[in-house]
Order: C-alpha cells, then sequence, then structure tokens
C-alpha cells in the first residue's frame, strides 16, 4: 500500500489501455451497430421480445460502420480480439501491480462513501465526501465496465460460435438472449461513456493526469 501511494495517479498500463480501448471501443460499437441492422430485430423469429421498443428499426447511418453485413462482421472480429486482448493486459497489469486496491470496488471498504457521493451529486448532501485517487462511486462505475467487458466478449463468443460453443450459448440462455445481452451491454456501455465525458468535462484535471501520468506524491 505504501508503494502505491508513491505512484503518478495514472501509471503508463493504464494510460495507454485506456486510450487504446477509444478507437476499439467506437469500431466495436459502429460494427455492432452494422451487424443489427441486418436483421435489427430482438427475439426468435416470429417471436419477438415485447420490452424491446425499436423492433424493426436499424440504428441510424450515421452510427454504422462496414457498409453490409459481411464487412461489418470482418470489422467486428478482427477488432474484438485487440480489444479483448487490450482489456486482458490491462486486468492483469491491475492484478499483478497491487492497482486494483486503488480502483476496484470494495463493498465493506466503498458502499458507504459511493452513497455518500451520490447523496453530493443529487444535492443531498452539502459537501463531497473524503476520497483518495477514486470515490466510491468511481470504483464502483469502473468495476462494472469491467463486469460488462466480461459480458460482451463472453457473449460475443456464444454469437461467434454458437454451434463449437453452444455450452457457453445455452448458459446465457440461447443464441437470442444472448444477442439480447450483448446489445444491452453495447447500450450499457454507452450509459457509461456519457457519464465519464460529463465527470471529465466538470474534473478536467483528470483529463491531464489520463495523458501525463498527473504528478506523483512526494516520497
Amino acid at each position: 500500500m505504501r508503494d502505491l501511494e508513491h505512484r503518478r495517479p495514472q501509471p503508463w498500463p493504464i494510460r495507454v489501455a485506456h486510450w487504446v480501448n477509444v478507437p476499439l471501443l467506437a469500431i466495436m460499437a459502429a460494427s455492432g451497430l452494422q451487424i443489427l441492422a441486418a436483421y435489427p430485430m430482438l427475439g426468435p423469429q416470429g417471436r419477438p421480445y415485447g420490452w424491446y421498443p425499436f423492433q424493426g428499426t436499424p440504428p441510424p447511418e450515421w452510427s454504422r460502420l462496414g457498409d453490409w453485413l459481411a464487412g461489418a462482421r470482418h470489422w467486428h472480429f478482427a477488432f474484438g480480439w485487440f480489444l479483448t486482448l487490450n482489456g486482458v493486459a490491462y486486468v492483469l497489469y491491475l492484478a499483478l501491480s497491487g492497482e486494483w486496491r486503488r480502483r476496484l470496488f470494495l463493498p465493506r471498504r466503498d458502499t458507504r462513501n459511493a452513497l455518500a457521493t451520490l447523496a453530493f451529486y443529487l444535492r443531498l448532501r452539502g459537501h463531497a465526501p473524503e476520497q483518495g485517487l477514486y470515490n466510491g462511486l468511481q470504483r464502483l462505475a469502473y468495476t462494472g465496465t469491467l463486469v460488462l467487458g466480461a459480458l460482451s466478449i463472453l457473449s460475443g463468443l456464444a454469437l461467434y460460435k454458437p454451434v463449437q460453443l453452444r455450452a457457453l450459448a445455452s448458459l446465457l440462455g440461447g443464441y437470442d438472449p444472448a444477442r439480447a445481452l450483448h446489445l444491452i451491454v453495447l447500450a450499457l456501455f454507452a450509459l457509461f461513456t456519457v457519464g465519464h465525458i460529463l465527470m471529465v468535462l466538470l474534473h478536467p484535471r483528470t483529463l491531464g493526469e489520463m495523458v501525463t501520468g498527473g504528478r506523483k506524491p512526494d516520497a
């Protein structure tokens, strides 16, 4: 823990993984929406899911990449491996460097702080609670993205090889539920991105730290 206290706020492996993710996520999202446009329905044929409000409505053309189904699949499956490798490298770095202690949500440590921070953002509390590198709400959000990343990879593999990985597809409820889960994960990533950008605009110093690494605390 003492070693962590004397590190820069954003070590270089964290920064590299963060900025590599930006174009990769954009490519994956846009190519995935082009794949969805080929059949813009969720649920088994003849029995679409009632909860999905956009049945039969393809995503807007400006949001799609690949021009047609096969082209979008080429983009999606090629860059999906790069995104997966980047995520695995990030998780390994967290585990081996001890950075997980500063960044991941630990319920016993962070729950109270997360609730107090949420109350502050909702103007139910007059001042922000104490925080270190991240507050409890930020740790919860960032830990949530790791869970979303795992779900995205697993559901994507089930869609990529539904026969060879039938056990995985069955674990996710079958092909159609896996497809719906994959799209829900994309929507949650988009929601996180919007919130992330808003927080950066409110606290622009964090953007500089993600570029330079930030100032190293005095030893």
